[in-house]
């Protein structure tokens, strides 16, 4: 493809020029973002609150904060509302660059690097492909992660759990036996929502006994909100209030922070969600498994990793132009390459639309 390659998904206006159509007419499958959203309520809060945008924005987010507080039950100080997860991961890539070496899964979403890299951090990787090649299957162990902490001053470790982009769900009791071993420990839960509550293994629950710990979550997939980039980071005190000392100011908006604070109030749309996934993953991941050439990687979230006997990058500009369908290469990843997609789970005709365009692209290859 002659057009430079995005590193993330979503980028639909490099899609709408190979596809030759406008944005608005690409069915995204390659950012992991809710198909049901937003929700109505997140619409009409940001309705309401149009005439906030004459004046500066709360700089603290206070609302938000309080409702993020309530919602995971944690004191309101210990919460820290960001311009989407991806800045809150920028200041927690600077707090680890204190660390003498930064311990991270790899492959690993493509944001870590450019944040780590800006601070100039010594990192260690820890590939989770070696077990995918080898069982067949990704099943990576945290022990051995553990075993390499024991001994270890001044390191850190950015943990991704659910694990993008293999979608593996680490269990919290794996993930606890980590933290010791490490003096900065930062998790990304960007994807923990689309799990039920019962099925969830968040850190938040435990964060008062972790003071070198800070979680790190996003708004905007599971409210289907990334234009206006909402995160959060759920931490101590003092490593949130030295975060906040590097920011700019306002860099939350007004209207962002009405819809946050009206989305975690909308269980009625968190039902629905649930109800959708229960549904949409089990039929997405079925029907990829029966299609020639590819293999699906199990995981436990909104997306699935496929690994493809054909050139991914050749059956995404066919799936582009014939279909007007995007699916998310792998080449961003290095331990990846062009053998490897992933697809987010859609609404159930769209992921039979994908599915009939997919089978399609594989018996011409």
């Amino acid at each position: 493809m002659s057009l430079l390659r995005p590193h993330h998904g979503g980028n639909l206006s490099w899609a709408a020029a190979l596809a030759g159509c406008n944005p608005q007419e690409i069915l995204d499958f390659s950012a992991s973002i809710n198909p049901l959203g937003p929700p109505a309520s997140v619409l009409a809060a940001i309705t309401q609150h149009l005439g906030d945008i004459q004046a500066y924005p709360d700089p603290s987010a206070a609302a938000l904060r309080e409702q993020l507080s309530l919602h995971h039950q944690v004191p309101m100080e210990w919460v820290m509302v960001g311009n989407g997860a991806a800045e809150l991961l920028t200041w927690a890539c600077r707090s680890l660059s204190e660390m003498t070496q930064v311990h991270l899964l790899t492959p690993a979403f493509g944001d870590y690097g450019r944040a780590l890299k800006a601070f100039d951090v010594k990192v260690y990787a820890h590939s989770v492909i070696a077990s995918i090649e080898q069982q067949r299957s990704h099943g990576f162990s945290l022990q051995s992660l553990a075993a390499q902490s024991v001994g270890l001053t001044q390191a850190g470790l950015l943990l991704n759990n659910p694990h993008n982009p293999t979608g593996q769900l680490f269990a919290k009791a794996d993930v606890l036996e980590l933290l010791e071993g490490f003096n900065q420990v930062v998790i990304d839960e960007a994807f923990m929502d689309f799990l039920p509550s019962a099925d969830q293994h968040s850190l938040i629950p435990e964060i008062g006994n972790f003071p070198h710990v800070v979680v790190v979550r996003s708004l905007t997939k599971f409210y289907s909100i990334p234009g206006l980039r909402l995160g959060y980071a759920i931490g101590h005190p003092d490593v949130l209030g030295q975060w906040s000392a590097w920011r700019d100011p306002w860099s939350v908006n007004a209207l962002a922070i009405s819809a946050g604070v009206a989305a975690l109030q909308d269980t009625v749309f968190q039902q629905q969600t649930f109800d959708w996934l229960a549904a949409a993953v089990p039929q997405l991941r079925e029907g990829l498994a029966k299609l020639p050439g590819l293999e699906v990687i199990s995981g436990a979230v909104n997306f699935v990793l496929v690994r493809c006997d054909a050139s991914v990058t050749q059956l995404q500009e066919y799936l582009l132009k014939q279909h007007k369908i995007l699916i998310r290469d792998c080449v961003s990843f290095p331990e990846l390459g062009d053998r490897y997609f992933r697809v987010a789970v859609r609404t159930i005709p769209e992921n039979e639309r994908l599915l009939a365009a997919l089978s399609e692209a594989l018996q011409r290859s």
